[in-house]
Protein backbone atom coordinates (compact mmCIF):
# COMPACT_ATOMS: atom_id res chain seq x y z
CA UNK A 1 0.00 0.00 0.00
CA UNK A 2 3.36 2.50 1.05
CA UNK A 3 4.23 1.94 -2.32
CA UNK A 4 1.31 2.23 -4.20
CA UNK A 5 1.16 5.58 -2.72
CA UNK A 6 4.10 7.16 -3.15
CA UNK A 7 3.68 6.43 -6.58
CA UNK A 8 0.25 9.16 -6.70
CA UNK A 9 0.37 10.83 -3.38
CA UNK A 10 3.89 12.84 -2.29
CA UNK A 11 5.97 10.71 0.45
CA UNK A 12 2.91 8.72 0.36
CA UNK A 13 1.20 10.42 3.23
CA UNK A 14 -1.36 13.57 3.00
CA UNK A 15 0.33 14.69 6.57
CA UNK A 16 3.98 14.19 6.98
CA UNK A 17 3.88 12.43 10.19
CA UNK A 18 2.29 9.72 8.98
CA UNK A 19 4.75 8.61 6.85
CA UNK A 20 7.25 6.87 10.13
CA UNK A 21 10.31 8.94 9.02
CA UNK A 22 10.84 9.28 12.75
CA UNK A 23 10.76 5.79 13.58
CA UNK A 24 11.51 3.81 10.21
CA UNK A 25 9.48 1.48 8.82
CA UNK A 26 6.34 0.96 6.69
CA UNK A 27 3.47 3.00 7.94
CA UNK A 28 0.09 1.12 8.71
CA UNK A 29 -2.28 2.16 6.19
CA UNK A 30 -6.12 1.91 8.62
CA UNK A 31 -9.05 0.32 6.81
CA UNK A 32 -11.53 0.60 9.99
CA UNK A 33 -11.59 1.50 13.60
CA UNK A 34 -13.77 0.97 16.18
CA UNK A 35 -13.43 1.75 19.87
CA UNK A 36 -10.26 2.22 21.52
CA UNK A 37 -9.04 0.20 18.12
CA UNK A 38 -7.69 0.23 14.85
CA UNK A 39 -7.34 -2.07 12.15
CA UNK A 40 -4.92 -2.16 9.17
CA UNK A 41 -4.97 -3.15 5.62
CA UNK A 42 -4.37 -6.47 6.74
CA UNK A 43 -7.10 -6.54 9.43
CA UNK A 44 -4.66 -6.79 12.30
CA UNK A 45 -5.74 -4.98 15.51
CA UNK A 46 -3.82 -2.81 17.35
CA UNK A 47 -5.03 -0.89 20.94
CA UNK A 48 -4.78 2.76 19.23
CA UNK A 49 -3.18 5.61 21.36
CA UNK A 50 -3.20 8.00 18.17
CA UNK A 51 -7.03 8.70 18.32
CA UNK A 52 -7.04 10.59 15.24
CA UNK A 53 -4.34 13.07 16.80
CA UNK A 54 -7.31 13.58 19.78
CA UNK A 55 -10.71 14.07 17.75
CA UNK A 56 -12.04 10.78 18.85
CA UNK A 57 -12.30 11.53 22.73
CA UNK A 58 -15.22 9.24 22.84
CA UNK A 59 -13.71 6.62 21.28
CA UNK A 60 -13.99 5.92 17.43
CA UNK A 61 -17.03 5.12 15.56
CA UNK A 62 -19.46 6.53 18.75
CA UNK A 63 -22.80 5.07 17.64
CA UNK A 64 -24.16 8.87 18.70
CA UNK A 65 -21.74 10.59 16.39
CA UNK A 66 -22.09 8.54 13.44
CA UNK A 67 -25.83 8.31 14.04
CA UNK A 68 -25.60 12.21 14.05
CA UNK A 69 -23.56 12.23 10.78
CA UNK A 70 -25.75 9.85 9.00
CA UNK A 71 -28.57 11.94 9.60
CA UNK A 72 -26.76 15.30 8.81
CA UNK A 73 -25.75 13.60 5.26
CA UNK A 74 -29.30 12.32 4.51
CA UNK A 75 -30.43 16.06 3.88
CA UNK A 76 -27.58 17.27 2.03
CA UNK A 77 -23.85 17.53 2.08
CA UNK A 78 -23.31 20.94 1.75
CA UNK A 79 -25.47 23.98 1.27
CA UNK A 80 -23.35 27.36 1.24
CA UNK A 81 -25.79 28.70 3.21
CA UNK A 82 -26.37 29.31 7.28
CA UNK A 83 -27.80 26.02 9.00
CA UNK A 84 -29.24 25.98 12.70
CA UNK A 85 -26.70 23.20 13.59
CA UNK A 86 -23.82 25.89 13.47
CA UNK A 87 -25.83 28.41 15.94
CA UNK A 88 -26.29 25.38 18.24
CA UNK A 89 -22.54 24.57 18.42
CA UNK A 90 -21.36 28.22 18.60
CA UNK A 91 -24.38 28.36 21.39
CA UNK A 92 -22.85 24.87 22.92
CA UNK A 93 -19.17 26.09 22.62
CA UNK A 94 -20.02 29.56 24.72
CA UNK A 95 -21.61 27.77 27.44
CA UNK A 96 -18.91 25.12 27.77
CA UNK A 97 -16.27 27.51 27.94
CA UNK A 98 -16.93 29.12 31.27
CA UNK A 99 -15.35 29.43 34.79
CA UNK A 100 -15.43 31.54 37.82
CA UNK A 101 -18.65 32.57 36.37
CA UNK A 102 -16.26 33.98 33.55
CA UNK A 103 -16.55 33.02 29.43
CA UNK A 104 -13.83 34.29 27.23
CA UNK A 105 -15.73 33.72 24.61
CA UNK A 106 -18.83 35.55 23.52
CA UNK A 107 -18.77 35.69 19.61
CA UNK A 108 -17.50 32.16 17.39
CA UNK A 109 -16.71 31.94 14.02
CA UNK A 110 -16.53 28.24 12.14
CA UNK A 111 -13.65 27.44 9.47
CA UNK A 112 -12.59 24.12 8.30
CA UNK A 113 -9.28 23.05 10.16
CA UNK A 114 -6.93 24.49 12.63
CA UNK A 115 -4.52 26.26 10.76
CA UNK A 116 -7.26 28.24 9.68
CA UNK A 117 -7.99 28.75 12.68
CA UNK A 118 -4.73 30.01 13.82
CA UNK A 119 -4.42 32.27 10.50
CA UNK A 120 -7.65 33.97 11.33
CA UNK A 121 -6.80 34.98 15.05
CA UNK A 122 -3.77 36.31 13.83
CA UNK A 123 -5.04 38.47 10.86
CA UNK A 124 -7.69 39.20 13.36
CA UNK A 125 -5.25 40.75 16.20
CA UNK A 126 -3.33 42.34 13.73
CA UNK A 127 -6.91 44.39 12.33
CA UNK A 128 -7.60 45.15 15.70
CA UNK A 129 -4.29 46.50 16.76
CA UNK A 130 -2.86 47.85 13.88
CA UNK A 131 0.60 46.49 14.27
CA UNK A 132 2.69 44.14 12.37
CA UNK A 133 4.89 41.79 14.58
CA UNK A 134 3.98 38.29 16.39
CA UNK A 135 5.21 36.65 19.04
CA UNK A 136 5.11 32.38 19.66
CA UNK A 137 7.49 29.89 21.55
CA UNK A 138 9.65 28.07 20.36
CA UNK A 139 8.41 24.40 20.01
CA UNK A 140 5.07 25.50 19.80
CA UNK A 141 3.09 24.45 16.88
CA UNK A 142 0.31 26.67 15.08
CA UNK A 143 -0.33 24.90 11.68
CA UNK A 144 1.11 25.73 8.36
CA UNK A 145 0.29 29.20 7.41
CA UNK A 146 3.79 31.37 6.47
CA UNK A 147 4.03 33.59 9.38
CA UNK A 148 3.82 31.20 11.87
CA UNK A 149 6.35 28.78 10.94
CA UNK A 150 8.80 30.19 12.01
CA UNK A 151 11.57 28.80 14.40
CA UNK A 152 14.00 30.15 16.94
CA UNK A 153 16.16 33.42 15.57
CA UNK A 154 19.59 33.86 16.43
CA UNK A 155 19.25 35.45 19.61
CA UNK A 156 16.56 36.45 22.23
CA UNK A 157 13.45 38.55 21.37
CA UNK A 158 15.46 39.07 17.47
CA UNK A 159 13.56 38.25 14.31
CA UNK A 160 12.95 34.87 13.06
CA UNK A 161 13.46 32.65 10.53
CA UNK A 162 11.79 30.65 8.09
CA UNK A 163 11.23 27.05 9.15
CA UNK A 164 10.09 25.83 6.03
CA UNK A 165 11.47 26.36 2.32
CA UNK A 166 8.58 28.42 0.32
CA UNK A 167 8.22 30.99 3.46
CA UNK A 168 10.24 34.35 2.41
CA UNK A 169 12.30 35.47 4.97
CA UNK A 170 10.31 38.77 4.98
CA UNK A 171 7.58 37.05 6.11
CA UNK A 172 8.83 34.95 8.69
CA UNK A 173 10.67 38.18 10.09
CA UNK A 174 7.03 39.52 11.38
CA UNK A 175 6.86 36.58 13.81
CA UNK A 176 9.24 36.83 16.94
CA UNK A 177 10.15 33.54 18.56
CA UNK A 178 10.69 33.31 22.45
CA UNK A 179 11.77 30.43 24.45
CA UNK A 180 8.01 29.01 26.19
CA UNK A 181 7.92 29.64 30.08
CA UNK A 182 10.44 32.41 29.96
CA UNK A 183 8.59 35.05 31.08
CA UNK A 184 12.11 37.21 30.95
CA UNK A 185 12.41 36.54 27.98
CA UNK A 186 8.93 37.67 27.05
CA UNK A 187 9.19 41.45 28.89
CA UNK A 188 12.20 41.88 26.62
CA UNK A 189 10.58 41.38 23.55
CA UNK A 190 8.01 44.02 24.40
CA UNK A 191 10.58 46.21 25.88
CA UNK A 192 12.47 46.22 22.15
CA UNK A 193 9.96 46.44 19.91
CA UNK A 194 7.20 48.59 22.23
CA UNK A 195 3.89 49.30 20.62
CA UNK A 196 4.65 47.21 17.15
CA UNK A 197 3.71 43.83 18.59
CA UNK A 198 -0.05 42.81 17.66
CA UNK A 199 -0.44 39.71 19.80
CA UNK A 200 1.33 36.40 21.77
CA UNK A 201 0.23 33.19 19.93
CA UNK A 202 0.76 30.29 22.77
CA UNK A 203 -0.84 26.87 22.46
CA UNK A 204 -2.96 26.77 26.31
CA UNK A 205 -0.41 24.12 27.19
CA UNK A 206 2.37 23.01 24.49
CA UNK A 207 1.32 19.19 23.24
CA UNK A 208 3.30 19.28 20.09
CA UNK A 209 6.86 18.97 20.97
CA UNK A 210 5.79 16.47 23.46
CA UNK A 211 3.49 17.50 26.23
CA UNK A 212 5.03 20.61 28.17
CA UNK A 213 2.48 22.10 30.34
CA UNK A 214 3.21 26.07 31.33
CA UNK A 215 4.76 27.04 34.70
CA UNK A 216 2.07 27.95 37.43
CA UNK A 217 0.84 30.93 36.64
CA UNK A 218 2.94 31.71 32.98
CA UNK A 219 -0.16 32.03 30.92
CA UNK A 220 -1.71 34.64 33.37
CA UNK A 221 2.01 36.53 32.92
CA UNK A 222 1.25 36.20 28.89
CA UNK A 223 -2.24 38.37 29.26
CA UNK A 224 -0.19 40.63 32.06
CA UNK A 225 2.61 41.80 29.55
CA UNK A 226 0.79 41.97 26.58
CA UNK A 227 -2.22 43.92 27.54
CA UNK A 228 -0.03 45.99 29.31
CA UNK A 229 1.85 47.17 26.05
CA UNK A 230 -1.84 46.92 24.01
CA UNK A 231 -1.22 43.65 22.34
CA UNK A 232 -3.78 40.61 22.69
CA UNK A 233 -3.56 37.05 23.61
CA UNK A 234 -4.35 33.98 21.31
CA UNK A 235 -4.75 30.85 22.93
CA UNK A 236 -4.31 27.91 20.76
CA UNK A 237 -6.80 24.80 21.86
CA UNK A 238 -6.37 23.21 18.49
CA UNK A 239 -5.49 20.01 20.59
CA UNK A 240 -6.29 20.42 24.70
CA UNK A 241 -9.86 22.42 23.54
CA UNK A 242 -12.24 20.04 24.75
CA UNK A 243 -10.16 17.07 25.08
CA UNK A 244 -8.26 17.68 28.21
CA UNK A 245 -11.82 19.21 30.48
CA UNK A 246 -15.03 20.04 29.36
CA UNK A 247 -14.04 24.02 29.08
CA UNK A 248 -10.38 23.43 27.96
CA UNK A 249 -7.12 23.84 29.59
CA UNK A 250 -8.64 27.16 29.75
CA UNK A 251 -10.94 26.46 32.14
CA UNK A 252 -8.40 23.62 33.89
CA UNK A 253 -5.57 25.76 34.35
CA UNK A 254 -4.07 25.12 38.01
CA UNK A 255 -3.83 29.72 38.19
CA UNK A 256 -7.22 30.33 37.29
CA UNK A 257 -9.02 32.01 33.91
CA UNK A 258 -7.07 34.04 32.48
CA UNK A 259 -8.40 37.35 30.31
CA UNK A 260 -7.36 36.00 26.93
CA UNK A 261 -8.44 37.93 23.59
CA UNK A 262 -8.92 34.83 20.83
CA UNK A 263 -8.92 31.06 21.42
CA UNK A 264 -8.23 28.64 18.92
CA UNK A 265 -10.54 25.08 18.63
CA UNK A 266 -9.89 21.73 16.13
CA UNK A 267 -9.83 18.41 16.41
CA UNK A 268 -12.36 17.16 19.15
CA UNK A 269 -14.99 20.46 17.98
CA UNK A 270 -15.39 18.63 14.77
CA UNK A 271 -15.85 15.12 16.39
CA UNK A 272 -13.59 13.57 13.84
CA UNK A 273 -14.17 15.50 11.00
CA UNK A 274 -12.59 18.75 9.63
CA UNK A 275 -14.11 21.67 11.66
CA UNK A 276 -12.33 24.79 13.84
CA UNK A 277 -13.00 27.88 15.08
CA UNK A 278 -11.67 31.41 16.38
CA UNK A 279 -13.66 32.74 19.81
CA UNK A 280 -13.18 35.40 21.59
CA UNK A 281 -14.49 39.00 22.81
CA UNK A 282 -17.25 40.73 20.71
CA UNK A 283 -15.04 43.79 20.41
CA UNK A 284 -12.46 41.90 18.38
CA UNK A 285 -14.96 39.10 16.60
CA UNK A 286 -16.86 41.63 15.29
CA UNK A 287 -14.48 42.94 13.35
CA UNK A 288 -14.59 40.12 10.99
CA UNK A 289 -16.63 40.22 8.08
CA UNK A 290 -19.37 41.17 7.04
CA UNK A 291 -19.48 43.16 10.13
CA UNK A 292 -15.73 44.18 9.77
CA UNK A 293 -12.72 45.21 7.43
CA UNK A 294 -10.94 41.86 8.40
CA UNK A 295 -11.85 39.82 5.58
CA UNK A 296 -12.61 35.79 6.21
CA UNK A 297 -14.51 33.24 3.89
CA UNK A 298 -14.86 29.53 3.65
CA UNK A 299 -16.80 27.31 1.03
CA UNK A 300 -17.20 24.52 3.89
CA UNK A 301 -16.72 26.89 6.82
CA UNK A 302 -19.45 25.45 9.07
CA UNK A 303 -20.12 22.09 6.85
CA UNK A 304 -23.68 20.32 7.58
CA UNK A 305 -22.09 16.76 8.55
CA UNK A 306 -18.74 18.41 10.43
CA UNK A 307 -21.10 20.34 12.78
CA UNK A 308 -23.43 17.76 13.24
CA UNK A 309 -20.17 15.74 14.45
CA UNK A 310 -18.85 18.44 16.42
CA UNK A 311 -22.64 18.49 18.50
CA UNK A 312 -22.53 15.02 18.93
CA UNK A 313 -19.49 14.68 20.26
CA UNK A 314 -19.77 17.73 23.04
CA UNK A 315 -23.06 16.65 24.22
CA UNK A 316 -21.87 13.45 25.22
CA UNK A 317 -18.61 14.21 26.47
CA UNK A 318 -19.90 15.18 29.63
CA UNK A 319 -17.93 14.82 33.30
CA UNK A 320 -18.19 11.01 32.91
CA UNK A 321 -16.84 10.84 29.90
CA UNK A 322 -13.41 13.26 31.31
CA UNK A 323 -13.01 11.33 34.51
CA UNK A 324 -12.89 7.96 32.31
CA UNK A 325 -9.84 9.20 29.88
CA UNK A 326 -8.42 11.09 33.10
CA UNK A 327 -8.49 7.42 35.07
CA UNK A 328 -7.11 6.00 31.69
CA UNK A 329 -4.21 8.42 31.45
CA UNK A 330 -3.11 7.54 35.44
CA UNK A 331 -3.09 4.34 34.21
CA UNK A 332 -0.97 4.42 31.32
CA UNK A 333 1.44 7.18 33.05
CA UNK A 334 2.46 4.62 35.63
CA UNK A 335 2.41 1.48 33.67
CA UNK A 336 4.70 3.87 31.37
CA UNK A 337 6.95 4.73 34.22
CA UNK A 338 7.06 1.01 36.25
CA UNK A 339 8.08 -0.51 32.60
CA UNK A 340 10.81 2.06 31.87
CA UNK A 341 11.97 2.37 35.32
CA UNK A 342 12.42 -1.61 35.89
CA UNK A 343 14.45 -1.63 32.14
CA UNK A 344 17.21 1.14 33.38
CA UNK A 345 15.64 3.54 31.17
CA UNK A 346 16.30 7.38 32.93
CA UNK A 347 12.82 9.13 31.55
CA UNK A 348 10.44 12.24 32.19
CA UNK A 349 6.48 11.82 31.58
CA UNK A 350 5.35 14.75 30.47
CA UNK A 351 1.71 15.58 31.71
CA UNK A 352 -1.05 18.60 30.76
CA UNK A 353 -4.62 16.57 32.08
CA UNK A 354 -4.97 13.80 30.13
CA UNK A 355 -2.15 14.26 27.94
CA UNK A 356 0.78 13.10 28.29
CA UNK A 357 4.02 11.94 26.36
CA UNK A 358 7.51 10.31 27.27
CA UNK A 359 10.98 12.03 27.12
CA UNK A 360 13.97 9.20 27.17
CA UNK A 361 16.89 9.89 28.92
CA UNK A 362 15.75 13.10 31.28
CA UNK A 363 15.32 12.91 34.95
CA UNK A 364 12.58 15.55 35.06
CA UNK A 365 9.62 17.13 32.84
CA UNK A 366 11.22 19.61 30.36
CA UNK A 367 10.09 22.98 30.49
CA UNK A 368 10.97 23.99 27.09
CA UNK A 369 11.59 23.11 23.54
CA UNK A 370 15.27 22.76 24.09
CA UNK A 371 15.07 20.91 27.08
CA UNK A 372 12.88 18.64 24.67
CA UNK A 373 15.40 18.31 21.80
CA UNK A 374 17.91 17.25 24.48
CA UNK A 375 16.49 13.72 25.38
CA UNK A 376 17.72 10.82 23.66
CA UNK A 377 14.94 10.80 21.10
CA UNK A 378 16.76 8.03 19.29
CA UNK A 379 14.96 5.40 21.93
CA UNK A 380 11.78 5.71 20.55
CA UNK A 381 11.79 3.87 16.99
CA UNK A 382 12.85 0.89 18.83
CA UNK A 383 10.50 1.78 21.81
CA UNK A 384 7.59 2.07 18.98
CA UNK A 385 7.97 -0.81 17.00
CA UNK A 386 8.20 -2.91 19.63
CA UNK A 387 4.65 -1.48 21.26
CA UNK A 388 3.47 -2.06 17.29
CA UNK A 389 4.60 -5.77 17.21
CA UNK A 390 2.49 -6.70 20.28
CA UNK A 391 -0.53 -4.19 18.57
CA UNK A 392 -0.15 -1.22 20.40
CA UNK A 393 0.38 2.38 18.27
CA UNK A 394 1.41 5.02 19.40
CA UNK A 395 2.34 8.14 17.95
CA UNK A 396 4.97 7.66 15.49
CA UNK A 397 6.89 10.66 16.61
CA UNK A 398 8.52 10.90 20.27
CA UNK A 399 7.63 14.85 19.72
CA UNK A 400 3.72 14.23 20.11
CA UNK A 401 1.43 13.76 22.33
CA UNK A 402 -0.34 10.28 23.79
CA UNK A 403 -3.85 10.20 23.72
CA UNK A 404 -6.61 7.86 25.22
CA UNK A 405 -10.40 8.25 24.78
CA UNK A 406 -13.50 7.13 27.06
CA UNK A 407 -13.57 3.89 25.37
CA UNK A 408 -10.29 2.89 26.68
CA UNK A 409 -11.62 -0.05 29.19
CA UNK A 410 -9.95 -2.66 31.37
CA UNK A 411 -8.58 -5.02 28.33
CA UNK A 412 -7.68 -2.26 26.17
CA UNK A 413 -5.34 -0.94 29.03
CA UNK A 414 -4.31 -4.22 30.04
CA UNK A 415 -3.14 -4.92 26.31
CA UNK A 416 -0.86 -1.78 26.78
CA UNK A 417 0.14 -2.61 30.30
CA UNK A 418 1.11 -6.40 29.50
CA UNK A 419 3.09 -4.66 26.00
CA UNK A 420 5.07 -2.04 27.78
CA UNK A 421 7.89 -4.30 29.58
CA UNK A 422 9.38 -5.90 26.37
CA UNK A 423 9.40 -2.46 24.78
CA UNK A 424 10.70 -0.90 27.55
CA UNK A 425 13.74 -3.23 27.39
CA UNK A 426 13.93 -2.49 23.75
CA UNK A 427 14.26 1.00 24.47
CA UNK A 428 17.18 0.16 27.03
CA UNK A 429 19.20 -2.07 24.05
CA UNK A 430 18.83 0.74 21.54
CA UNK A 431 22.01 2.39 20.73
CA UNK A 432 22.44 6.32 18.84
CA UNK A 433 23.04 6.55 15.12
CA UNK A 434 26.52 6.36 14.07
Amino acid sequence: MFERAQRSIPGGVNSPVRAYRSVGGAPRFVQRASGPYVYDAEDREYVDLVASWGPALLGHGHPAVIEAVKRAADRGLSFGAPTEGEVELAELVRARVHRDGRSPIERLRLVSTGTEATMTAVRLARGATGRPLVVKFAGHYHGHSDGLLADAGSGLATFALPASAGVPAEIAAQTLVLPYNDEAALRLAFERHPGRIAAVITEAAAANMGVVAPHDGFNRRIVEIAHADGALVIMDEVLTGFRVHTGGWWALDPAGAVDVDLLAFGKVIGGGLPLAAIGGRAAVMDLLAPLGPVYQAGTLSGNPLAVAAGLATLRAADDGVYARVDAAADRVVAAVGAALSEAGVAHAVSRAGNLFSVAFGLERAPRDYDEVRAQEAWRHPAFFHAMLAQGVSLPPSVFEAWFLTAAHDDAALARIEEALPSAARAAAAARPPA
